[in-house]
């Protein structure tokens, strides 16, 4: 499943063609969603939102389309009338005059009056974006401290989205290995310069892999292997599906 990166880093490619721009059509494949699309067509996109793993792309007329892409999704863009070539199934279509931004094989779509998100069942509930440029270390830091969260096993706290909201799997192995602490260890048994440390790496590692297009590794070693490891896979985490391999 994508994480919180992915999900930024498609949020801002469909900024790219969307945002101060009209969809002049907007066409859902699901039919539970297709009154919607005369709804939407014709408005223009004022930002693209991400919190945690949900994109929410919102319209100049009070409305926003919600979508996860929970394990299968994909966004494409592309050049108006060209069709990726593909075996996904369509869900979702934003065409500008120029682009068409496309969500394939994702079910967890729905439209919401902007103002009425906060009742979104999932956005409800979780915590803060990990990616947000408002969450600090310190934050972080209070939070493994507080009631809610300390009595969890920090390898079950970095899959909830009620703590953290953009973490799964390879960026909870890749945070607490960098923070050298065990996935076993529960947040009220940290010490304060621990959750000072892991507060401080999980900001690190996840907007690394934001900025790098999912490669956690710091830049350095990153460079290093670049030049002897082939395989972009290969050369991604420290951690994270490398069972028997060395760190």
């Amino acid at each position: 499943m994508p994480e919180g990166p992915e999900i930024r880093r498609a949020a801002d490619r469909i900024a790219d063609v969307l945002v101060d721009q009209t969809v002049e059509e907007v066409r859902f494949t699901l039919p539970r969603l297709r009154r919607f699309g005369p709804l939407l067509s014709g408005e223009s996109v004022i930002e693209v939102e991400t919190r945690g793993k949900a994109l929410l792309t919102h319209f100049a007329n009070a409305h926003t389309i919600y979508s996860h892409n929970q394990l299968y999704g994909v966004w494409k863009i592309v050049r108006r009338g060209r069709l990726p070539k593909t075996n996904r199934s369509l869900r979702l279509a934003l065409h500008t005059a120029e682009h068409s931004a496309l969500l394939y094989s994702a079910s967890d779509i729905s439209v919401w009056p902007t103002n009425d998100l906060g009742m979104h069942p999932f956005l409800a509930r979780i915590g803060p974006d990990l990616l947000s440029p408002k969450l600090t270390w310190r934050h972080i830091a209070d939070r493994l401290d507080d009631s809610r969260f300390r009595g969890r096993a920090l390898a079950a706290l970095y899959l909830d989205q009620q703590f953290l909201a953009g973490s799964g799997n390879y960026l909870r192995s890749e945070i607490l290995f960098c923070a050298g602490l065990h996935p076993q260890t529960r947040a009220a048994e940290l010490s304060r310069g621990e959750r000072g440390r892991l507060a401080r790496e999980t900001l690190a590692v996840t907007q690394r892999s934001y900025a790098t297009a999912g490669i956690t590794l710091t830049p350095r070693l990153a460079a290093t292997l670049k030049k002897t490891v082939r395989g972009f896979e290969r050369r991604r985490f420290f951690v994270f599906a490398r069972d028997g391999k060395a760190c």
